[in-house]
């Protein structure tokens, strides 16, 4: 058994207690102490799991900590990356990596140049869903793929999310939030994007939030609200996207891949789970198919699977800095396209994720 790596989190907000659940029980990773600017929301963390809390330079300069996750807001992400990678540490980040390719880039650069692992959320591709989808294609289910389609289309996260200005922001929108998921899943799905084109817009210049505390404030829009983008994958196949803050929602499938011998419906990719469903081409309905892989995955399954890697430099982890630089150059490259009015040729690629086994139990990464 691999010796454990211990992890240090920055910042307590709520995505911190996902990390904390899905390292639990971990053969491979532990949360050792937690930091955030607000020491006191720190300290309450800490408390809640009975580890240290810690400020963010001594979490940085911690001995004891190989391994930092970042779950700060989008636009510190950057900047804690290469503090973590200047200070030694193997650096696992929130989505986005960066609100820019050139960031991105710095911070692979960086992790190149200092012998150190890189890598970013999410990790939902991961789940039994995903992987699922991911055996079925890979055996010829629908045989060749030959385009998708993905929905992301709601009215936004200013009913419910107790501080949603960073939505709206300049980082934030529906592709940088919610756009990650799809990206990630669809290039487990058909490989790295070699083109992309879009169609962006903001329906409402400022939004009213009625969640608390913030009920009765208005936010600017910095940001695209609402998305159509075109990407041509390296494998031939191309995917149609939406993804908006300004529409009420519809029952459109998350994700669908059209093949030459049938089609297939992919699940919501912010889940570890959900329905694989299935239409071959001589077929009238589609017909869910069993699950192949676990669906009892959690956020840090990208960690723990990095975590392997740590100890084992020669074996690849799946949601790396590449895959995590060339989701950032699609996500951007949508709004270049629709500002320049053409194509935009990527100068990013990745490799396609490596599928899990079949058979592993839920914190097992390797057959």
């Amino acid at each position: 058994m691999p010796r454990i790596v211990n992890v240090g989190l920055i910042g307590c907000g709520n995505i911190s207690n996902a990390y904390f659940a899905g390292s639990k029980n971990s053969e491979i990773i532990k949360i050792v102490a937690c930091a955030d600017l607000d020491l006191a929301r720190a300290k309450a963390r800490a408390q809640e799991h009975g580890i240290r809390a810690c400020t963010v330079d001594e979490i940085l300069r911690d001995p004891e900590i190989e391994l930092i996750v970042n779950l700060t807001v989008p636009k510190a992400h950057a900047e804690v990356n290469l503090a973590a990678l200047r200070n030694g540490k193997h650096a696992y980040c929130e989505k986005p990596f960066a609100l820019d390719s050139a960031s991105a880039a710095a911070v692979v650069a960086l992790a190149k140049e200092k012998n150190l692992l890189v890598g970013c959320a999410p990790d939902t591709f991961l789940g039994g869903g995903q992987q699922t989808a991911r055996n079925a294609l890979d055996r010829g289910a629908i045989g060749q793929p030959v385009a998708a389609l993905a929905f992301m289309m709601c009215r936004g996260h200013e009913s419910w999310h107790p501080s949603p200005q960073f939505y709206y922001e300049k980082g934030g929108g529906p592709m940088f939030d919610m756009g990650p998921y799809y990206i990630n899943a669809l290039v487990n799905l058909l490989g790295p994007v070699a083109r992309v084109s879009g169609s962006t817009k903001a329906a409402f210049p400022e939004r009213l939030i009625t969640s608390q505390p913030l009920n009765g404030t208005k936010v600017p829009v910095e940001t695209p609200t609402h998305l159509t983008g075109v990407m041509d994958f390296a494998n031939g196949a191309n995917a149609t996207i939406v993804m908006s803050f300004d529409t009420w929602t519809y029952p459109l499938p998350s994700i669908v891949i059209f093949g030459t011998e049938g089609t297939m419906e992919v699940p919501d990719p912010n889940t570890f789970g959900g329905a694989v469903r299935l239409r071959s081409a001589d077929g009238k309905t589609f017909d869910e198919i069993p699950h192949t892989h676990t669906t009892d995955r959690g956020r840090g399954a990208g960690v723990a699977d990095m975590a392997y890697s740590i100890r084992r430099r020669e074996r690849p982890y799946r949601a790396s800095g590449a895959l995590a630089l060339h989701a950032v150059e699609v996500m951007e490259s949508f709004e270049k396209s629709s500002t320049s009015g053409r194509h935009i040729t990527l100068t990013t690629t990745c490799a396609r994720p490596a599928a899990l086994p079949l058979g592993l139990g839920v914190h097992q990464l390797d057959a």
